[in-house]
């Protein structure tokens, strides 16, 4: 598992314990598991495609500033 986990990570230009550092940063900030684990393929297509559907309505942010705040609204 971990040689596939390497291997995919490593595709993203990731390495094992920069996924790691970001994992336990989402759980800190979400306060919690940053995913639901399922092994459900429907409700994990479900979810991708509702993420994508929110991420092409477009928010039209004026500024960065606007959008980094609410990135971070979206975090808490």
């Amino acid at each position: 598992m971990k040689a596939k986990a390497s291997k995919a990570l490593s595709e993203l230009g990731l390495d094992m314990s920069t996924a790691v550092k970001m994992f336990l940063y989402q759980v800190v900030a979400e306060q919690g598991i940053p995913f639901v684990p399922t092994k459900n393929p429907a409700a994990i297509r479900a979810r991708w495609d509702a993420q994508v559907a929110d991420a092409l309505k477009g928010h039209g942010y004026k500024t960065a500033d606007e959008l980094h705040r609410a990135l971070l609204k979206k975090t808490k």
